[in-house]
């Protein structure tokens, strides 16, 4: 069974706490905005869909007990809500997306009573889960057209049920094909240094009943060379006007690996993931996480007291690596600039 990663329950956003998977599947409660921001930054929920839906319902959350006495008043408390989820993560464009629905909404509903703007909110909230849950189904149903019977499918980090709202990007690409009968073989990299792929990457597909194998990041090479991948998917947290995608570290030497090797390289994502602000990838703001997350491995130190760490969470691929980018909206092939405003436009 694919898990569901978040819900909205009683007015409280109800999401699985990530960081202790696949050992407890454990679920945190939140019931304020500032728990909301809490959970992202420590990555108890993640991925771009899943975070800008997480934000959606933050940002009601931290309405619910509004003492404004009119719309201007209540703009400036949304001000401070909004700027506070914002600052959560620098990348994951979906989560700007949300934040943006949400000030439309609250706009579009300014000559209502304060108590109505916050029942509009949660239900823009509601809708955005519910629209990344239709996108996901979309991006698979688009991707298994790429997937032959029986591919070996490499894939790094989690796309799937557990970043998003719904079934996944990568990983939803895989159960459409699975659903079609078509007998695939998932190879999961595991992801360092937070090993997303092997904790929640391999705990999901199995959940789900798909065949996956783990593997250790450095392992992928060989393995295209033994003609043991037909091709590679993953998500995206952010892609450029041009097709250049930021994507889990790691994501740009799997690209590298692909193009030597002759092997298709996909990216799947939501048009939310798209920033069209940006006309490349050398403009995406690139999160440094904390140096405890390389010095240490699950709470043991590995390397030396004190030594350097670099920790960029992503990395950058660029377009002329991407074979072609799977949306809810079809499938975007090079050149990239021209086909994704014609596909964003539609």
């Amino acid at each position: 069974m694919i898990p569901k990663t978040l819900e909205w329950k009683d007015r409280k956003l109800i999401i699985i706490d990530q960081t202790l998977l696949p050992g407890k599947l454990v679920y945190k409660i939140c019931q304020r905005d500032e728990e909301v921001v809490s959970a992202i930054k420590a990555l108890q929920v993640r991925g771009a869909p899943a975070i800008g839906c997480a934000a959606a319902y933050g940002v009601v959350l931290g309405l619910l007990d509004s003492e404004a006495k009119n719309y201007r008043e209540f703009t400036e408390e949304m001000d401070r809500v909004v700027n506070l989820l914002a600052s959560s993560r620098p990348t994951a464009v979906n989560l700007f997306w949300a934040l943006s629905k949400m000030e439309e909404c609250a706009w579009r509903n300014k000559d209502k009573e304060i108590p109505q703007i916050v029942e509009a909110l949660e239900e823009e909230a509601k809708l955005i889960h519910l629209d990344d849950q239709k996108r996901c189904e979309r991006i698979g149903e688009e991707g298994a057209t790429l997937i032959p019977e029986g591919a070996r499918i490499l894939t790094h980090c989690n796309a799937g049920a557990l970043a998003t709202g719904g079934i996944g990007t990568a990983l939803g690409v895989i159960y459409k094909a699975e659903e079609q009968g078509k007998r695939v073989k998932v190879f999961s990299c595991e992801t360092r240094p937070l090993l997303q792929g092997a904790r929640l990457t391999c705990w999901e597909l199995k959940e789900a009943g798909i065949d996956v194998t783990l593997i250790c990041d450095n392992m992928a090479a060989s393995l295209m060379r033994e003609e043991k991948i037909n091709l590679v998917i993953t998500g995206a947290d952010r892609i450029c006007a041009n097709g250049d995608v930021a994507n889990k570290i790691g994501t740009y030497g799997l690209a590298v690996l692909a193009k030597a090797h002759r092997i298709p390289f996909y990216v799947a994502a939501p048009l939310s993931t798209f920033d069209l602000a940006l006309s490349d990838g050398s403009k995406i703001p690139i999160e440094e996480r904390d140096r405890e997350e390389v010095a240490s491995v699950l709470g043991k130190q590995i390397a030396p007291k004190n030594v350097k760490v670099l920790n960029p969470a992503f990395d950058i691929t660029p377009n002329e690596l991407v074979t072609a980018i799977i949306t809810e909206k079809g499938i975007i092939r090079s050149p990239y600039e021209e086909n994704i405003k014609r596909v964003v436009a539609r």
